[in-house]
């Protein structure tokens, strides 16, 4: 999610700044063949895991700190159909429909679990927001590929539930004890309501009156840097990935924002969010990286 989605943020921006990034192009592909070479390589031993433990792979759907999560592999799906698109329609086209349907069945289950009850306030976090809220990622791809009406429904599902969902987590970040240094980066899932129901809103509805939602993101993103500002003291674990994609969401938005509203400060702030996201996912995959080869030495 947040390589692929850094490669359709930088898409978006190079609309604002066609003189520095040009779509297709070195800058925005990169990020495009890195997500789509995560998603065949993840999918892959995901799928090995299911066959060799499908204990653990049914406690990740049933255990409310992870059910979240799980969401994660079909709202990735529609980003990755979006970098494909403009080479492979067909290919993009099948794995969209394939992450939408996928998307509605573990949203249906993951309502089911909720609706059980017995779930600690200290199991909500922000994971739940990738399952229930994950709707509002497909328009993004789902409009070139001219999938309009399924969109709607994906995106309007997924925003109506966001209020419940965001009041439940922030509660939960207000009264339960904090999260563990390692799982903070979840937080920024935060970030992608505001920007995305924003971003393929307007897209959607032409609902001009979302922008007020962009600029909530803003301060929130603002909000969640200085609460982050010792990150790199925190111990690394995957949940670092988190930064990522709330942060290629909200160059997304901006992008967007700057698009129809083409001043230099709307501009230079598409830019500076193009460049923290660019940052983080820089950042996270060196570590990534780098903890990968320690285990394997």
């Amino acid at each position: 999610m947040g390589l692929a989605g850094l490669g359709l943020s930088a898409r978006a921006a190079a609309t604002v700044f066609p003189g520095v990034l040009r779509a297709p192009a070195y800058f925005t592909e990169l990020w495009i063949v890195l997500g789509l070479a995560a998603f065949i390589l993840l999918l892959a031993a995901y799928l090995v895991k299911l066959v060799q433990y499908p204990a653990a792979v049914k406690e990740e759907f049933t255990n409310p700190a992870t059910l979240g999560f799980c969401g994660a592999l079909p709202v990735g799906m529609p980003l990755v159909a979006g970098g494909l698109a403009p080479y492979l329609p067909p290919v993009a086209d099948a794995i969209w429909w394939a992450g939408a349907a996928l998307l509605v069945a573990f949203q249906v289950w993951g309502l089911c679990r909720v609706l059980a009850g017995g779930i600690e306030l200290a199991r909500v976090n922000a994971g739940w927001m990738i399952l229930f809220i994950g709707g509002i990622v497909f328009p993004g791809s789902g409009i070139a590929l001219g999938h309009v009406e399924a969109s709607r429904f994906l995106w309007g599902f997924s925003t109506a539930i966001t209020p419940l969902v965001m009041g439940l987590v922030f509660y939960r970040a207000a009264i339960a004890p904090p999260l563990p240094e390692a799982l903070r980066p979840s937080w920024f899932i935060l970030l992608v309501p505001p920007s995305l129901i924003y971003a393929n809103g307007v897209a959607l509805f032409s609902f001009e009156f979302l922008e007020i939602l962009y600029f909530s993101g803003l301060v929130l993103a603002v909000a969640l840097l200085v609460y982050a500002r010792n990150f790199l003291r925190w111990p690394f674990a995957a949940s670092w990935w988190a930064f990522t994609f709330p942060l290629d969401a909200l160059a997304y938005a901006a992008a967007r924002y700057a698009q129809s509203h083409p001043s230099m400060l709307w501009q230079t702030v598409a830019a500076a969010a193009v460049a923290v996201a660019t940052l983080f996912v820089v950042v996270v995959l060196w570590k990534t990286a780098r903890s990968a080869a320690s285990r394997a030495a």
